[in-house]
């Protein structure tokens, strides 16, 4: 069922017509312009600043971080990562180009599958769309060569970040997004689904007691890119 099939059915429940000319040209002028809110100071920081901040966000809210010079240092890392956390040496991979693109063959001893989580998988590794400085927060939009599972069915979520991907604030990630937008569908629309991860899965609703691992993975470590150059400090 098309979208206006849907809206149109609210607007007939609801005893709605379509709306008025001069609504509707307004409407569609917020639409377009986007207007953004204040952008906080604490994030209006010089590259190698944004990068600092983004890992001391991440940290604080119990996500850990590796940062590396190049591609090629992956499986070390994840190699590392998991001999570290005693983790099994097998992962599920999103089917993207950057993890397409990493010399695997350089530590055989890590099994690897392409494909959506399953169950009992312990470990992903995907990788993110942008970073946001401003929370230490990753952003995944939906997409074939990003399946959500990955970040909710495993114990241990791995993850891809490049620092050319990183933002300070929310407003610069969303304005990514819709430059992007055509990456999604000709249309040019916005994916189905963005998912906001800032730190691992975990509740307080039990006598206030912090649980990690409530609703998803129990750990979360950014394999932090560094592939721009003015983000070094």
């Amino acid at each position: 069922m098309s979208r206006d099939i849907i809206l149109a059915g609210i607007r007939r429940h609801l005893r709605r017509g379509p709306l008025p000319p001069d609504q509707a040209a307004m409407l569609s002028a917020r639409l377009a312009e986007h207007p953004r809110h204040i952008i906080p100071k604490r994030v209006q920081l010089s590259r190698p600043e944004l990068v600092s901040l983004f890992v001391r966000n991440l940290e604080k809210e119990f996500g850990s971080v590796a940062r590396l010079a190049e591609l090629a240092a992956v499986p070390q890392a994840v190699a590392e990562y998991l001999a570290a956390q005693n983790l099994p040496n097998e992962l599920v991979i999103a089917p993207h180009s950057d993890l397409r693109q990493i010399p695997w063959a350089s530590h055989p001893l890590l099994k690897l599958r392409e494909g959506r989580a399953e169950p009992s998988d312990f470990v992903s590794l995907s990788s993110a769309f942008a970073g946001i400085a401003e929370t230490g927060t990753l952003m995944f939009p939906s997409a074939p060569e990003r399946p959500t599972t990955l970040n909710l069915l495993v114990e241990a979520a791995i993850v891809l970040l490049r620092t050319s991907r990183l933002v300070g604030p929310y407003e610069d990630a969303w304005d990514l997004l819709r430059a992007e937008g055509t990456r999604y569908n000709s249309s040019g629309f916005m994916p189905r689904n963005v998912m906001l991860i800032t730190g691992p899965s975990r509740s307080a609703d039990i006598e206030q007691t912090l649980e990690l691992g409530a609703h998803g993975p129990r750990r979360l470590h950014v394999l932090l890119l560094e592939d721009d150059p003015t983000a070094k400090g």
